[in-house]
């Protein structure tokens, strides 16, 4: 069994092949190419969702930065407040002792006067 072609038959049999490969690649390049946009796809609304939870969670922090500033503030004017206050609520122990010791001499002084009185038998 013989085939005979002729040129012009065997022209349009490799141009059909080629035809058809090129068709194939083409679909299969398609195919691919649209492979390669979905995944971009997605790539880039993880990065804008990637993004928004990020500009999200740095205004949640800069939110909380501004109430823990105003927090110290805060702190800071009550001790300061507390610091001036300080003087007038406390005495110290060497003003304490003083204090103690002038109030003592003069019991002391009443309780000589008084005993003198009592010895003397006068009154004054």
């Amino acid at each position: 069994m013989n085939v005979e072609l002729e040129f012009w038959q065997l022209v349009t049999l490799l141009l059909a092949f080629f035809g058809a490969v090129a068709a194939g690649g083409k679909i299969l390049f398609s195919q691919f190419e649209h492979r390669l946009g979905d995944r971009f796809a997605s790539q880039e609304s993880a990065l804008a969702n990637s993004n928004r939870s990020i500009n999200e969670l740095l205004t949640r922090h800069v939110e909380e930065q501004g109430k823990v500033i105003d927090k110290m503030n805060e702190l800071e004017r009550d001790m300061l407040k507390w610091r001036a206050e300080l003087p007038l609520l406390y005495v110290r122990r060497e003003d304490f002792i003083r204090n103690q010791t002038v109030i003592e001499a003069k019991l002391d002084a009443i309780s000589q006067r008084v005993q003198n009185i009592q010895l003397t038998g006068t009154r004054p």
